[in-house]
């Protein structure tokens, strides 16, 4: 069984309760299995990732912002949240499926990762529902798979801009959307918030990891490496607050963290 095979196959699957089934579907044990590169015949009538028509797809300056007091706002809020999720969910499919000739531990660990942010999407949504909305009721954006695309063809800024980048900013975010939710009474979303940050300082720190053994492949210097690949690949520059209490449980070292607190926002 080809395990990066069923990787670009769930990818592919338009639907989230598919794509979610089929992710969880995918043996965990690597032993006995396959990485061999998948077949990629669909790929020329099928468009990446597979999705329903909704949600509709919008810039980020038309998401309007709404106030976590009101039922339609809490929702929308865990709207955003799912969607980030099922993004992450085709984000650590896509790097399975891509990316030749890297260790068997590589392909595991990002599966591991599909697997995890299939669950956070599953308890996101079943929360949304008990708000009275479903996934697609809200528009989106796509700022996480649009840099997916940006980086298709090298798999080191796909690890600096992608984990370490994108998703690292939902290390920062969390505590103060975990804090709002508690300030209005929603004990049980806040506590998803909690399950997230706990994985998603995992999910970043295997980023760190593969991106360090990668610079050390090429023999390229980490911390300057990645200042070349945000510049290059027009990495949206960070602000903080920075919870550097996560980051550093993630693997970023002190001169990373230095770097990130001089930067200018």
């Amino acid at each position: 069984m080809n395990l990066r095979q069923l990787a670009l196959d769930a990818l592919l699957l338009r639907t989230h309760p598919e794509k979610c089934a089929a992710v969880k579907a995918i043996p965990k044990s690597a032993d006995a299995h396959s990485f061999a590169a998948p077949d990629q015949q669909r790929l020329a009538r099928e468009t990446l990732p597979g999705r329903s028509a909704t949600p509709a797809l919008v810039p980020p300056a038309e998401l309007a912002r709404r106030p976590v007091n009101s039922v339609a706002g809490r929702a929308a809020l865990f709207h955003s949240l799912a969607h980030i999720e099922l993004n992450a969910v085709n984000l650590a499919l896509d790097v399975v499926w891509r990316f030749d000739d890297l260790p068997a531990d590589f392909y595991a660990d990002w599966l591991g990762v599909a697997r995890e942010e299939a669950q956070h999407f599953e308890l996101l949504h079943e929360h949304l529902q008990t708000l009275g909305f479903t996934y697609g009721d809200f528009p989106a954006h796509d700022g996480l798979w649009e840099m997916a695309e940006r980086t298709r063809d090298d798999l080191l800024a796909r690890l600096a801009l992608v984990p370490r980048t994108l998703e690292a900013r939902g290390l920062d975010a969390a505590p103060p959307i975990r804090d709002k939710l508690l300030s209005v009474g929603d004990q049980r979303g806040a506590a998803i918030l909690e399950i997230i940050l706990h994985d998603e300082i995992g999910h970043v720190a295997i980023g760190n990891r593969w991106y360090r053994w990668l610079c050390g492949q090429r023999q390229l210097e980490p911390l300057a490496c990645y200042a070349e690949l945000a510049q290059r690949y027009r990495a949206p520059r960070l602000r903080g607050p920075f919870n550097l209490a996560a980051r550093r449980a993630a693997g970023f070292d002190e001169d990373e963290l230095a770097a990130l607190l001089q930067a200018p926002s």
